[in-house]
C-alpha cells in the first residue's frame, strides 16, 4: 500500500517548535556520545604512555569531563523522551478525533458494509502505534544517523582499510533489513485486520447477548470467537517467523562484523600498522556503527505497526462521504413541510434490482400521510430519501420546491424529525437522551416536552427521576418506555416534518395505546410520514399510498381504498383474518 508522506508529516505542523527541540537535542546527545572513545582512546594512548607522573591529574581532568558529558547528554535524553513522547501522544490523540469527525460525515451507505468491532479497532488499537512511530521514527533515525556518520568518519582517519572492510557488510545488511521490512509491513497489516475480526465478532456477541442465552447458543458464539481467535493467533505466528529470521540475521552480520574487526586488527597490530588503543577504540566505534542497527532492527515492529496503522487511518480519512454538502448549499427562512417525489429511481447498488423507478408522489403542507405494503417493499427506503441518508440515482426530492440535494445537510435533518421503530438510547441519564433533541435547551423544556410525550409519569417514579441511569441502549426501561424517550426527543427538536417508521408495531397494546396518543399529539400541525405495518393505526390517515414492485398502486383514504376493493384492501382483510 502506498505510505502518504506529505500526509504524515502534516501532522507535526502545530507542534514543529517543540519538535525541533527535541531533534536538536537528540543531535546534541549523539554527538557527546561521540566523544568517548576519543577521551578513552586519550587517556589509553596519550596519557598512560606519557609518563605515570602526569597521568593521574590527566585521568582526573578526563573524568570530570566525562561527568560533564555524561550531565549534558541526560539532560537532553530527559527533553527527548519526555517531550518526544508527548509530542507523539498529541499528534496520536489529534489523528484520533480527525478519524472519529470523518466518521460521523460518512453516509450510511459505508455504514452498511462495515462491522462497528473493526471500526472501533481503527480508532483505537491501530492509532496506539502511531504514536511511537512519530516520536521515535525521526528521533531515532537522526540520533543514530549522527552516531553512524560520526563513527564511520572517525574509524577513516584512524584506520581507512579496515573501516572500508567494515563498510562492505552494510550494504548487505541493508538490503536484508529492507526485504524483512516488507515481510513484517505485510504480516502486520494482517495482524490488524485479524483484531479487527475478533472486536467486530466480540462486539456482535455481547451486543446480542440476551438473544444468545434465550437461545442458549453459547457454544456457538464461542466457536465463533475461537474461529476468529486462531486466525489472529496464525497471523501472529507468521509474524514472529519474520520477526525470528530479521533479528537473528541482524545479529549474524554484527557478530560477523566483530570478528572481522577483531581479525583483521589483530593481523595489523601484528604487522605493527595499528596499536592495541587504536583497536579498543576501533571496537568502540564499530559499537557505534552496529548500534543503530540493532536498535532499529528491534524497533522495526514498531515502527511497522506505526506504519499500517497509519494507512488503515488514511484508507477511512480519505473515503469521501456518499452524501455530502455542494459548494453552494441552501438555507431556507422557513419549512412548510411541501414534499415532493418527482420521478425518483434509487437502488442500493448497481448490482441490485431498484427499489423504485420513475416514482412521483406530492405530500402537502400538514398532510398525514401512510406509507402500507408488503415488507421490503422499500417504505423505510422511501422516508431515508427525504433526509438524505441515500441520495436518489434519477430524478429528485423536493421541500417546499427546492431540491433537498441543494439544501445544507444540518439544516435539513434539523427539520426533520424521526421516531424509529428500534429506538436507540445512549448511554446515559434519562435528562441527557431527550435532550439529544435539542442539546442547548433548558431543563423544563426538557420536562415540557416529556410532559407532552406521556412520559413524565414513569420518569419520575424511576429511582433518580430524570438523572436516572437507564444503561446501554436503554436497557432498564421497557419498551413502550424507551419509545416515548423518542418521542419526548423529537418534541424538543419541534420540526416540521416528522417520519414515523413503524414507531408501534414492537409494542404491546396497552404500551401501543399510549404511545399511539403521544404521536397523534406529536403529528398536529406536522407534515407527517407514517410509515405502518398495523393498518388498524391509520385508519385516520388523511391519505394512504400503497407501495408494491417499485412504485405506487394506489392511494385514498382508508375507507375509500377499502371500496376499491384492491391491494390495499386485501392486506387489511389478510391481516384481520391473521388478528381473528
Amino acid at each position: 500500500m502506498h505510505f502518504p508522506v506529505k500526509k504524515f508529516l502534516s501532522y507535526y505542523k502545530p507542534y514543529i517548535r517543540m519538535f525541533m527541540v527535541v531533534l536538536v537535542c537528540a543531535l546534541i546527545t549523539s554527538s557527546l556520545t561521540l566523544v568517548f572513545p576519543l577521551l578513552v582512546r586519550y587517556v589509553t594512548k596519550d596519557v598512560l604512555q606519557a609518563g605515570l607522573s602526569t597521568a593521574f591529574v590527566d585521568v582526573l581532568w578526563v573524568g570530570g569531563l566525562m561527568v560533564i558529558l555524561v550531565i549534558a547528554q541526560n539532560i537532553g535524553n530527559y527533553v527527548v523522551d519526555y517531550k518526544g513522547h508527548e509530542i507523539g501522544a498529541r499528534m496520536e490523540s489529534d489523528m484520533r478525533s480527525e478519524l472519529f469527525s470523518h466518521m460521523q460525515k460518512l453516509s450510511f451507505s459505508f455504514y452498511d458494509k462495515q462491522k462497528t468491532g473493526q471500526l472501533m479497532t481503527r480508532v483505537t488499537n491501530d492509532l496506539l502505534m502511531v504514536s511511537e512511530l512519530y516520536h521515535h521514527g525521526p528521533e531515532d533515525y537522526v540520533k543514530y544517523l549522527v552516531r553512524f556518520i560520526g563513527a564511520f568518519v572517525i574509524l577513516l582517519f584512524i584506520n581507512a582499510p579496515l573501516t572500508l572492510l567494515v563498510f562492505c557488510f552494510f550494504p548487505v545488511l541493508g538490503f536484508f533489513s529492507l526485504y524483512f521490512n516488507k515481510r513484517l509491513n505485510r504480516a502486520l497489516t494482517d495482524n490488524k485486520e485479524r483484531i479487527a475480526d475478533i472486536n467486530a465478532q466480540v462486539e456482535d456477541t455481547l451486543s446480542g447477548i440476551r438473544v444468545v442465552q434465550s437461545f442458549a447458543n453459547e457454544p456457538l458464539e464461542i466457536n465463533k470467537f475461537n474461529r476468529e481467535n486462531h486466525r489472529f493467533l496464525e497471523s501472529r505466528k507468521g509474524t514472529y517467523k519474520a520477526e525470528a529470521y530479521f533479528y537473528n540475521g541482524t545479529e549474524a552480520f554484527i557478530q560477523m562484523i566483530t570478528i572481522t574487526v577483531v581479525i583483521a586488527g589483530a593481523i595489523q597490530i601484528v604487522n605493527a600498522s595499528l596499536d592495541l588503543p587504536d583497536l579498543i577504540t576501533f571496537l568502540l566505534y564499530i559499537g557505534f556503527m552496529v548500534e543503530p542497527i540493532q536498535r532499529l532492527t528491534h524497533m522495526s515492529t514498531q515502527f511497522q505497526e506505526g506504519i499500517t496503522g497509519f494507512q488503515r487511518f488514511i484508507e477511512i480519512i480519505d473515503m469521501k462521504p456518499a452524501i455530502r454538502n455542494d459548494p453552494g448549499a441552501k438555507v431556507i427562512p422557513q419549512v412548510d413541510g411541501h414534499i415532493q417525489f418527482r420521478d425518483v429511481s434509487f437502488h442500493y447498488d448497481t448490482s441490485m434490482n431498484p427499489v423504485f423507478e420513475h416514482l412521483s408522489l406530492d405530500i402537502h403542507p400538514g398532510e398525514y400521510v401512510a406509507f402500507v405494503g408488503p415488507s421490503g417493499v422499500g417504505k423505510t427506503t422511501l422516508s431515508s430519501l427525504i433526509p438524505r441518508f441515500y441520495d436518489a440515482a434519477e430524478g429528485g426530492i423536493f421541500i417546499d420546491g427546492e431540491n433537498v440535494k441543494d439544501l445544507d445537510l444540518k439544516f435539513l435533518r434539523t427539520n426533520i424529525g424521526i421516531v424509529h421503530q428500534d429506538v436507540y438510547l445512549f448511554s446515559g441519564t434519562v435528562m441527557e437522551n431527550i435532550r439529544y433533541g435539542h442539546p442547548e435547551a433548558t431543563d423544563e423544556e426538557v420536562l415540557a416536552a416529556a410532559k407532552r410525550a406521556n412520559a413524565h409519569e414513569f420518569i419520575t417514579r424511576l429511582p433518580q427521576g430524570y438523572h436516572s441511569e437507564i444503561g446501554q441502549r436503554g436497557v432498564r426501561l421497557s419498551g413502550g418506555q424507551k419509545q416515548r424517550l423518542s418521542i419526548a426527543r423529537v418534541f424538543l427538536k419541534n420540526p416540521p416534518i416528522l417520519i414515523l417508521d413503524e414507531a408501534t408495531s414492537a409494542l404491546d397494546n396497552e404500551s401501543e395505546s399510549i404511545v399511539k396518543e403521544s404521536l397523534d399529539t406529536l403529528a398536529k400541525g406536522r407534515t407527517t410520514l407514517v410509515i405502518a405495518h398495523r393498518l388498524s393505526t391509520i385508519r385516520n390517515a388523511g391519505r394512504i399510498v400503497v407501495l408494491s414492485d417499485g412504485r405506487i398502486v394506489e392511494e385514498g383514504t382508508h375507507e375509500a381504498l377499502l371500496e376499491n376493493d384492491g391491494p390495499y384492501s386485501q392486506l387489511y382483510s389478510r391481516q384481520f383474518e391473521v388478528l381473528g
